[in-house]
């Protein structure tokens, strides 16, 4: 059997305020200053024999339809069955403020049974949002990040040929209607919901503008009154604040990550006084048949007679190693260290120091 290798990350958290520090426009977003996501349905053309087979993807054939009538074409009735196009969805997101003309990235990827995407253009695309209203049109030459190879007996693919990038590949076609200079109340959201946190918001910001302008309203919001700033705008006021440094509070918690094996750890995780020991059972089952055959002048036949061998092992783990009351993180590893535990040993024992009531942080398996 083979394992995989587990890797151990610790995080320590610095005590020094400026180190700690950050900036208010790193913890919270700003009620109303928000990206819209965009999606279109398209079709990519130019591919070199890599694009969808239309027996299979009968859509391909629908939109190319589509687009040459529109174009003056008129393909009814007729049979083609091109190998260089392929359907595809095109998203992205429209950022905040967002003027008509601006240009902003698209993603695009293949719907069908398209094999790459590799050197195709995409043909001018509506994109919509949430409400059906178009706001941006993309078109442009993709970049995908892979290759393919194959022959008549293999096939070597690397990368995500099916699934690529337009830089700048849409233009903005319509604006969103958002008026902040009209706004006399602002709501800061934090990302992370907490109550110390939005206490030192509220009081960094105070104490920046030497006046009550700002007020915590819960866990994960505090209300900006714009007026009681008097600065000249809701822009210039945000520009203000955003840039205030504030000591965020975080919550203990132990990250665990069972796919790839990794386990983060604030500084502030403790662990109650407990006893830790860890042994391995091995069971081995082996079949080692043997064949047996009749003497030469002896009637019979040969037949294959099962030999069976179990064997249990026990392997001598370290013996009961103890973890003092309130131990920090640096003691805590030092002391699965003392252990002689291997890295992928320790998310179970983390699971079950947990389970025993002494891991006093949020555990959060993924």
């Amino acid at each position: 059997m083979r394992w995989l290798s587990f890797f151990l990350i610790t995080l320590f958290c610095a005590q020094v305020a400026d180190a700690s520090s950050v900036r208010i426009k790193d913890l919270v977003e700003f009620d109303g200053v928000r990206g819209n996501d965009l999606v279109g349905y398209g079709l990519v053309v130019g591919l070199d024999g890599t694009g969808d087979g239309l027996r299979n993807a009968p859509f391909t054939e629908d939109i190319m339809t589509n687009i040459l009538e529109r174009l003056g074409i008129n393909v009814t009735g007729e049979q083609f069955r091109p190998k260089n196009v392929a359907a595809v969805f095109v998203t992205s997101a429209l950022p905040p403020f967002a003027r008509s003309g601006s240009q902003i990235d698209v993603t695009v990827s293949a719907i069908g049974d398209a094999k790459s995407l590799l050197g195709g253009t995409l043909i001018m695309t509506p994109m919509n949002a949430a409400d059906g209203e178009i706001y941006a049109v993309a078109q442009g030459t993709i970049i995908a990040g892979g290759a393919v190879a194959e022959g008549d007996g293999a096939r070597v693919t690397q990368g995500v040929p099916t699934s690529g990038v337009i830089p700048s590949g849409a233009r903005v076609e319509r604006e969103i209607d958002f008026e902040l200079s009209s706004l006399t109340d602002m709501r800061l959201a934090l990302r992370d919901a907490d109550f110390t946190t939005a206490a030192r918001i509220e009081s960094a910001i105070n104490n920046d503008f030497g006046r009550q302008v700002a007020t915590m309203l819960d866990s994960g919001t505090v209300s900006l009154n714009v007026p009681r700033t008097r600065m000249r705008s809701v822009a210039h006021a945000l520009g203000r604040i955003e840039n205030i440094a504030v000591e965020p509070e975080r919550k203990a918690r132990v990250v665990v990550d069972q796919r790839s094996g990794t386990i983060v750890m604030g500084d502030d995780v403790r662990i109650s006084r407990v006893a830790v020991s860890q042994g391995n059972l091995t069971l081995r089952i082996q079949e080692q048949p043997i064949t047996v055959q009749p003497n030469p002048f002896a009637q019979g036949e040969t037949v294959v007679v099962p030999r069976t061998t179990v064997d249990i092992e026990d392997e001598e783990g370290p013996s009961l190693a103890e973890v003092p009351d309130g131990a920090s993180l640096s003691e805590v590893i030092a002391g699965l260290n003392a252990l002689g535990v291997a890295p992928r040993d320790m998310i179970d024992i983390l699971k079950s120091i947990k389970a025993a009531g002494a891991l006093h942080a949020e555990f959060v398996v993924r």
